[in-house]
């Protein structure tokens, strides 16, 4: 009367790749840390760390300073814009897009950073022939 529960069934993801074995020149170069190899990597990591730069003064020069600004005139902590005053409406409210902003730019400007890393290094050094 008890009825064999049906077989049980593996699921998995789909099918990956395996990475290619050709590897280019500069990677190679790269990975055995050879002089040429270092350069590529300073120039990545010196573009990243200049972004990173950029980003944090900009962040700096905008949420940074607007307690300052507040400070300095004190007015404008008087200033409401309907029922909000005008430093929570700022410090509060406009901050988190802002900020959610300036990392969705640092991440797309970062990403292209390394694509451009990457087509550096596969067309700067060609191919040895096998």
């Amino acid at each position: 009367m008890s009825e064999q529960p049906p077989p049980r069934v593996r699921v998995t993801g789909p099918p990956r790749r395996r990475a290619s074995g050709v590897r280019s020149a500069g990677t190679r170069e790269i990975d055995a840390e050879t002089a040429l190899g270092e350069v590529f990597m300073r120039s990545l990591l010196r573009e990243q760390l200049l972004l990173a730069l950029r980003v944090l003064a900009v962040l700096a020069l905008s949420v940074g300073l607007l307690p300052l600004a507040f400070h300095l005139f004190p007015a404008l902590g008087e200033v409401r814009v309907g029922p909000l005053p005008l430093a929570w409406l700022l410090l509060g409210a406009l901050t988190y897009p802002w900020l959610v902003l300036l990392g969705w730019l640092y991440i797309r400007r970062s990403e292209a950073n390394e694509r451009d890393f990457a087509d550096l290094v596969g067309s700067v050094i060609p191919e040895e022939p096998r």
